[in-house]
């Protein structure tokens, strides 16, 4: 090789070690590691509720390696159980694990994404968020406070409730103090219960002492953990307030914008995996639980077709109502209506 093609060679050999580093440096500046906190809603220790946000959590350290660092807080470490929205909101924390549900508040149709009463099942629930228009009206709503929601988790059917006696009639739900989650809670109301909405923490003292007279929570495994079966033994099914429930992340939107395509991409894909993770999951616990459940003596009753069927009608007012004071709410609802009219199709037939 001539002195000339040498000196070519070295100078294109030069040009691709000087570029190589160049081209690293801007994609580890476009990368600049993450160190957030995230406050929860729920318990770590509280299976499915808070171990799927201290899952995502971890799995997120893994997927991006290192790279992006989430640290759960428990509830109460850095803000109180029910005000992670606000901390999000003001970018006082950067991230928060919860559900929708909780936000009503703030922005009723958020509870849409929560859980439905007489609602869609979890892959109906997650074909319209993903496909039906779902995830677009949920984004628009937190894009208002400043926040980027991600759905980041999905849970089975919960059971609806606690009692410390059994509910016979319609009638029964009179005058009882009753705890109680969401658009649920309004349904009882307009059967005359008086709901109320306390953190995890708070229910067992209450049921025990008699300051409530009922309450639901969450599935078999959840309830299990709680220990509610020492001091209510009747146990009702099914969960027709919540047939599925979303879980979620939310990021300030000031925060996320600051992170590159690839983190964002990170983030949706963990949250998407604990959507899978959550699902099975939840589905392989609940029959064991249901089992330790009766040998502590519980008995697992079902509601009769007379109360769902109007636990149901009260339901279809209740959405009425909300639809008529709130725009968004009327919106989402609509949304949610119209991909159920025309899941059913498929339903109907492709199902046993």
């Amino acid at each position: 090789m001539d002195s000339r093609k040498i000196a070519a060679v070295l100078a294109l050999s030069l040009a691709a070690g000087c570029s190589a580093p160049q081209e690293a440096d801007e994609t580890a500046a476009a990368d600049d590691p993450v160190r957030w906190k995230m406050t929860s809603t729920f318990p770590s220790s509280l299976i499915q509720l808070g171990t799927m946000g201290k899952r995502f959590s971890d799995q997120i350290k893994k997927v991006s390696g290192g790279n992006i660092e989430i640290r759960f807080f428990e509830p109460g470490a850095l803000a109180p159980a029910l005000e992670g929205f606000d901390a999000v909101s003001y970018g006082a924390i950067e991230v928060g694990w919860s559900t929708p549900g909780y936000w009503a508040g703030k922005e009723p149709a958020l509870q849409l994404f929560g859980a439905v009463p007489f609602g869609p099942d979890a892959q109906e629930y997650i074909a319209w968020y993903y496909f039906g228009g779902g995830q677009e009206i949920y984004r628009q709503l937190y894009a208002k406070h400043n926040i980027h929601g991600i759905i980041c988790g999905v849970t089975a059917p919960e059971a609806s409730g606690w009692f410390k006696e059994e509910i016979k009639t319609v009638e029964d739900f009179r005058g009882k103090k009753i705890r109680f989650f969401g658009l649920g809670a309004r349904v009882l109301n307009k059967l005359g219960a008086n709901s109320q909405l306390l953190a995890a923490g708070d229910i067992y003292p209450a049921l025990e002492l008699g300051t409530i007279d009922g309450a639901e929570f969450s599935m078999p495994a959840v309830d299990y953990d709680m220990g509610f079966y020492q001091v209510a033994k009747n146990y009702y099914f099914p969960g027709w307030h919540q047939q599925s429930t979303m879980y979620e992340i939310t990021i300030n939107l000031d925060a996320w914008n600051t992170l590159s395509e690839t983190q964002q991409v990170q983030i949706e894909t963990t949250c998407g995996d604990n959507v899978r993770f959550g699902i099975a999951e939840g589905e392989a616990l609940q029959f064991e639980a249901m089992k330790k459940l009766e040998a502590k003596g519980v008995t697992l009753r079902e509601w009769s077709p007379e109360i769902l069927a109007a636990l149901e009608a009260a339901w279809l007012e209740v959405a009425a109502e909300m639809a008529a004071e709130d725009a968004e709410f009327a919106r989402a609802w609509e949304s949610l209506s119209a991909f159920r009219r025309d899941y059913k199709i498929w339903r109907d037939k492709g199902y046993l």
